[in-house]
């Protein structure tokens, strides 16, 4: 044990010394810590834990460890309790006992964090908290809140608590929206990768609610997103955390939030607490928001900057670099009469930008169609193929494709390596399928107007009459979520239910009739 080297850490820490005093008061309480749950509770970061434990003489117990219980006199006056920074809702929490508890089992079985996403699995209590937040802050019957990714669940959380609350959640991850789904709770879920685009229908709420990658460019994109997503008068809450070894990183985040000209009306230290992250003490504040008239200005100008590197790791991170179609070279654009995406400037055909092609149907008809999707963006490839009624399309990846089944009644598709090659497909026959296909031509289209023009239709060929309305009811009772969606922005476990449901309301239909 060496006093002498614990002093060393606490003078150098200065004002910051607190959080080494309380780590140093946990060790020595008598139980036993895993560094893991020493990071999360003090809120300090893996490194500076693990400067400490080099000095002090600690026992062990499996992957625990507690300075023997004799020697803690030995740091009595060195010690210091630092509970965390007044907590707006903690008083609130023994009366949601049951929602914790639900919440546990709803992230124990929720799908495995992706690391290309930096995804990181906030604790059951912070999802609650914020819920509770939420609601002491705001008014939340019959608000809508906008969770700009949830892989953290918060959407779930609120609508246990306030039910009332209209949740949508816009995530890139289909499993996280197939699970929102699955729950029942009533929230509604839209796909949407943010680095190209946010969903039409996901626009006019009072809050929106985000946990983005903890770089610059991941906090300036998701939250300029969540202000495209908001009113006039709304509030975006973020959560974000940097070590206390870093604070140019976190000048760097804040920096991106200053140039969107947003006020803060309020951080709260350490709020959120998470299982891992612990090179940031497995802890971020969580920030109030406000746009102010100069926001929407700046949000525009950030998007006209958009950049698909965000993440930390994996093939969209900040360092990476490189597009699918510059490998492969001006004879993958196979004579198409339209480019889409990052192509070689030598190539002389028209070109369209990622993010136009999903937000609106190209205005030229065109035969031919090449798109260059760069790595990580593969998620988006049922999207992109959608967003055409081109009879071929070919698509760069920068590794071979998995070939998503909601597309096989519009397309045939090949691929070979990185090239993935989608021909049209004639026009079907039968009623069933006719309503199906005319809802997947028109990608940018209200899918359940779309699927209400389908049914008319049936019915004036078989000789009768339905109504806007027969049709509308018809639609809600086999696919409520449809209302206000486009194909575009519709999960994909959404897409891949849709034979099943179409056929459900074509059959209906002779009764209505």
């Amino acid at each position: 044990m060496d006093r002498d080297g614990v002093e060393r850490l606490l003078d150098e820490a200065g004002v910051d010394g607190r959080r080494l005093r309380h780590a140093l008061t946990l060790l020595c309480d008598g139980q036993w810590w895993t560094l893991s749950d020493l990071v999360r509770e003090t809120a300090t970061s893996r490194r500076t834990i693990e400067a400490l434990l080099r000095e002090v003489l600690v026992e062990r117990s499996g992957d625990r460890f507690r300075v023997p219980l004799a020697h803690t006199p030995d740091f009595q006056d060195l010690l210091a309790m630092a509970p965390p920074p007044a907590d707006p809702v903690a008083h609130l929490l023994p009366h949601y006992a049951a929602v914790l508890e639900r919440l546990r089992r709803l992230i124990d079985e929720a799908p495995r964090a992706r690391h290309a996403l930096d995804h990181v699995a906030a604790t059951p209590e912070t999802v609650l908290r914020r819920a509770l937040l939420l609601g002491a802050r705001f008014w939340l019957r019959g608000a809508k809140l906008l969770c700009v990714g949830d892989h953290d669940l918060t959407s779930l959380a609120v609508k246990l608590v306030h039910p009332e609350t209209d949740v949508t959640v816009v995530d890139v991850d289909e499993r996280i929206l197939a699970y929102l789904d699955a729950q029942d709770l009533g929230v509604h879920t839209l796909w949407a990768d943010l680095r190209v685009s946010l969903p039409p229908s996901a626009r006019g709420h009072d809050l929106a609610l985000t946990d983005p990658p903890y770089t610059p460019e991941g906090v300036g994109l998701f939250v300029a997103r969540a202000v495209e997503g908001l009113k006039d008068d709304g509030r975006v809450l973020l959560a974000y955390g940097a070590s206390e070894r870093t604070p140019m990183l976190a000048l760097k985040v804040q920096d991106s939030l200053s140039a969107l000209n947003l006020t803060y009306e309020a951080i709260y230290p350490d709020f959120n607490r998470y299982f891992g992250a612990e090179a940031i003490g497995s802890a971020a504040d969580l920030y109030v928001l406000r746009p102010t008239t100069k926001t929407r200005p700046a949000v525009t100008a950030r998007l006209d900057r958009l950049t698909t590197a965000i993440y930390t790791q994996g093939p969209q991170s900040i360092e990476s670099t490189g597009s699918p179609a510059a490998d492969g070279g001006p004879g993958a654009a196979f004579e198409a009469d339209l480019l889409v995406g990052d192509w070689p400037k030598e190539l002389p055909q028209p070109r369209v930008k990622l993010s136009t092609w999903l937000a609106k149907p190209y205005a030229a008809a065109v035969e031919r169609v090449a798109i260059a999707l760069p790595a990580g963006l593969e998620a988006a490839l049922p999207r992109v193929l959608l967003a055409t009624r081109a009879a071929r399309v070919r698509v760069l990846l920068s590794a071979p494709p998995s070939l998503p089944d909601a597309l096989r009644p519009v397309y045939e598709l090949t691929s070979d390596g990185g090239i993935l090659d989608a021909v049209r497909l004639p026009q079907p026959i039968g009623d069933e399928a006719a309503v199906l296909r005319r809802i997947l031509d028109n990608g940018h289209g209200k899918l359940a107007n779309t699927w209400r023009e389908g049914l008319i239709a049936v019915a004036r060929s078989q000789g009768t009459t339905l109504t806007k309305n027969d049709a509308r009811s018809l639609i809600r009772q086999a696919a409520p979520w449809a209302e206000g969606v486009t194909p575009l922005e519709t999960p994909l476990h959404r897409l891949a239910d849709l034979p099943t449901t179409v056929s459900a309301t074509v059959t209906a239909l002779s009764k209505t009739t």
